[in-house]
C-alpha cells in the first residue's frame, strides 16, 4: 500500500509554463533590467544548500551583481535585520508585529514572502533497526521523557543513551522542534549543537545512537553531485514551453532517514516531496524571505528573484515544495 500510495503521487508537481509566467501568487515584479552591485543576506544555516543554487543562478543570469550570503542562526539574522546590518534575511517564521514596528519606526520597508515548504528530517545512524517514529514519540525524546532507545521501541540499541544532534543553538530548526513538542520553550533536555548541517550528518553517520535532526535538502542523494553546469541548469529553468516536474527525492544511504506518523494514522510517511507539499508528512516548516531594502535596490533585486519563477523553480528542484508558484498533484492510473 506504501508504495502503492508514493507511485500515485510521484508524478506531483507538475509546473505549466503559464502558471510560472502569469500566476498571481507569484512576485509580479522583475529584477531591474541591468542588475549590478552587491546584495547582502543572512540566511538560517539550515537553508544554504538551497540559498547557494540560487545565488549561483541569479549570478550567471545578471553577470554584474555579486550576493555575499552570511549563513547563522535564526536569532542572529533577525537580530542582524533589526539593527540594520543587513535587509535581506531567510528565516522559518515571518517577523512579529513587534518586529514590523522597529521597520516602521526606522523608516525602513517590510516584505515578507513564503518561498518554500521545508521539512525537518530525523536521521539516525545506520545500525539503528528502527524505521519510524510517531509524534509522541518524538515529543518524548524531545522533552526527555525518552533517554534510552529502548524506552521508545524494543531494539538492539535498547541500552543506548538518545542522543540528539542538532546544527546550532538558536537556529530555526530548534525553534522549530521547541514550538512543535515543547510550546514554544526551551528543550529541557541536553542535546548536541554541531555547528552545521554538514556536521550534524557526519555525527549522525559516526555515532550509532545519535538522532539528528536536519533540513530534508541535506540528506538528498544528489544535493553534492549536481552534473548540469550552471549554463545549462538556467537554459532549463529558463524555458518557455513544457513543464517543470517536482523531484522524486533519494535519500543517500550512508544515513537511515526515520518516517514520521501522526497519532491518528497508522501510516508513517517519509519527507519526500510529494508528502511534503500535501501535508502527510507531519514536521514540515515553512521558510520567508524578508525584505527591508528600498525598490529597485540590490537588496530588493535579489528579493524580487527569489520570488519570482525561476527562483522558485530551482526550489522546485531541490527535493522540497516552492511557496508561490501554484503546483497541481498528478495521480497515476
Amino acid at each position: 500500500m506504501r508504495i502503492k500510495k508514493f507511485l500515485n503521487t510521484i508524478a506531483f508537481i507538475a509546473i505549466t509554463t503559464s502558471m510560472l509566467t502569469s500566476c498571481s501568487g507569484c512576485n509580479s515584479d522583475k529584477p531591474s533590467a541591468s542588475v549590478n552591485g552587491l546584495c547582502k543576506v543572512i540566511c538560517d544555516e539550515s537553508f544554504k544548500n538551497i540559498l547557494d543554487e540560487e545565488i549561483e543562478v541569479f549570478e550567471f543570469q545578471y553577470k554584474d551583481a555579486n550576493v555575499l550570503p552570511r549563513y547563522m542562526d535564526e536569532t542572529d539574522a533577525l537580530d542582524s535585520l533589526l539593527r540594520e546590518k543587513v535587509n535581506v534575511i531567510i528565516t522559518y517564521r515571518d517577523l512579529t508585529n513587534e518586529q514590523k514596528s522597529i521597520l516602521r519606526k526606522q523608516g525602513r520597508a517590510y516584505r515578507s514572502r513564503r518561498i518554500a515548504v521545508d521539512a525537518v528530517a530525523l536521521i539516525v545512524n545506520k545500525e539503528n533497526d528502527i524505521d519510524m517514529l510517531s509524534m509522541n514519540d518524538i515529543k518524548d525524546i524531545m522533552t526527555g521523557k525518552s533517554t534510552k532507545w529502548g524506552q521508545v521501541y524494543p531494539t538492539k540499541l535498547k541500552e543506548e543513551p538518545i542522543k540528539v544532534i542538532f546544527d546550532q543553538n538558536g537556529s530555526g530548526i530548534v525553534h522549530y522542534m521547541m514550538d512543535k513538542f515543547n510550546n514554544g520553550k526551551e528543550l529541557p533536555i541536553q542535546y548536541y549543537a554541531q555547528g552545521s548541517s554538514q556536521a550534524v550528518f557526519e555525527a549522525v553517520e559516526k555515532t550509532k545512537n545519535a538522532i539528528g535532526v536536519i533540513g530534508v535538502s541535506w540528506i538528498t542523494d544528489d544535493m553534492k553531485g549536481v552534473t548540469q553546469t550552471v549554463e545549462e541548469r538556467y537554459a532549463e529553468l529558463e524555458k518557455v514551453t513544457g513543464n517543470g516536474d517536482g523531484k522524486s527525492n533519494t535519500f543517500t544511504d550512508r544515513i537511515k532517514v526515520l518516517g514520521v506518523r501522526t497519532e491518528e494514522s497508522l501510516q508513517d510517511y517519509k519527507p519526500y516531496q510529494a508528502y511534503i507539499y500535501e501535508g502527510s508528512y507531519p514536521l514540515f516548516r515553512e521558510i520567508f524571505a524578508i525584505d527591508a531594502s528600498p525598490l529597485g535596490s540590490h537588496d530588493h533585486d535579489f528579493f524580487t528573484f527569489l520570488t519570482g519563477s525561476i527562483g522558485q523553480k530551482i526550489i522546485l528542484q531541490t527535493g522540497i515544495s516552492p511557496g508561490s508558484v501554484p503546483v497541481r498533484i498528478v495521480n497515476l492510473q
